[in-house]
């Protein structure tokens, strides 16, 4: 199922599970980008900017298939069963998704539905929101005198209740980063204090991490919710808990303002 740059299409279908990286086009792989501009069909996300789906061709199909809490366009089934659909009538088929397709994606999911059926697929990883948007923020996942571990837990709480790994978030010299947890904010703050965080230690909440209209709240375990509340933040956000968190102001070397009057890299 493995192929290379230098080898040409096959006559069948064949699906590639894209990573679109946290937002910021230019933040797309090289192979990513030559793969979307040669699709004859492009089933995409939620997460994936308006800005990369103009790498996309006139030509190709175009298929929405996002999820929203609670709002989803397809069931997870409904899109394995389109992806093998449209691989089986011969069509070239990017899968693209937010970020990184195996952390938090379902790329994996998908890649089962389409090896029990025969269908050839390629992964192009994508970076994933985790590091991009510290990046873009100015946090440094790890750091010799605040983190020498660094933790991805999902935040979307199943049927409301808190079902992490509370003892291993609260672990001093370490960073956690909670994706989709702008829901369960409160609740999970009011968990980590509980299971022995200090109400002190510090949080960041990101949204629209990469693009030009991020924003960056930080506070502290006791009020991070609060302030989150007040700036009125919205998804997509990314949460990061930990010391690294204070070094955001003497870090933090993005300008949104400016962001969108830079060169940027060429729609061909």
């Amino acid at each position: 199922m493995k192929t290379s740059d230098s080898q040409p299409y096959q006559a069948a279908g064949r699906v590639f599970l894209v990573g679109a990286g946290p937002g910021d086009p230019e933040l797309l792989t090289l192979r990513a980008v030559r793969l979307l501009q040669r699709a004859d069909v492009v089933v995409y996300d939620n997460l994936v900017p308006i800005q990369i789906m103009d790498f996309v061709p006139p030509s190709a199909e175009r298929i929405y298939a996002g999820k929203r809490r609670n709002e989803h366009t397809m069931r997870q089934e409904q899109i394995n069963t389109l992806l093998i659909k449209l691989a089986s009538e011969g069509k070239q088929v990017v899968r693209l998704k937010g970020g990184d397709p195996f952390i938090f994606g379902r790329g994996g999911e998908e890649l089962q539905a389409l090896a029990a059926h025969g269908v050839a697929f390629e992964v192009i990883p994508g970076v994933t929101a985790a590091s991009g948007v510290s990046s873009y923020s100015g946090i440094p996942l790890t750091h010799r005198d605040y983190a020498q571990s660094c933790v991805f837990v999902t935040g979307h709480l199943k049927n409301g209740t808190a079902d992490l790994d509370w003892p291993c978030m609260v672990r001093p010299n370490q960073t956690v980063v909670i994706y989709m947890g702008l829901g369960g904010l409160a609740e999970i703050c009011r968990e980590l204090v509980l299971h022995g965080a200090p109400a002190t230690r510090p949080v960041a909440v990101v949204q629209e991490g990469s693009l030009a209209t991020q924003k960056v709240v930080t506070g502290t375990l006791a009020d991070i919710a609060e302030r989150v509340s007040h700036a009125k933040l919205k998804s997509p956000c990314l949460t990061i808990v930990g010391e690294v968190v204070n070094l955001h102001h003497e870090l933090a070397w993005f300008n949104p303002q400016t962001a969108c009057q830079e060169p940027r890299l060429a729609v061909v």
